[in-house]
């Protein structure tokens, strides 16, 4: 990870949210759930997730149950605080989603 990263200013993160509608931040975890019209489609996009996170070098904690994903990153290289980085792989993620039919 780049030791030149730096943590986000609680204004900044409020900014980029804006831009991300369904991501919030809770404490120091960006975080966003998503709903899937059953197991398989929620599943698949685990796997397109992973595709993305090995590629960023950058990865998020993922929660799958039956037919919900939940997502919660920070970035722990600098004490597990919202960096920009957080928020490329946030925006990937959002990228992906409606191929998945996540809602």
């Amino acid at each position: 990870m780049n030791a030149q990263v730096e943590p986000l200013s609680d204004k900044e993160i409020e900014d980029r949210l804006a831009e991300l509608p369904g991501w919030s931040a809770e404490g120091e975890l960006l975080r966003r759930s998503y709903a899937f019209h059953g197991h398989f489609p929620a599943a698949a996009m685990v796997i397109h997730i992973a595709q993305i996170q090995e590629e960023l070098g950058h990865h998020a904690d993922l929660t799958l149950g039956y037919n919900r994903l939940a997502v919660a990153v920070n970035t722990h290289s600098i004490g597990g605080r919202i960096t920009h980085l957080d928020f490329g792989l946030a925006r990937r993620i959002e990228d992906i989603a409606p191929a998945h039919g996540a809602r």
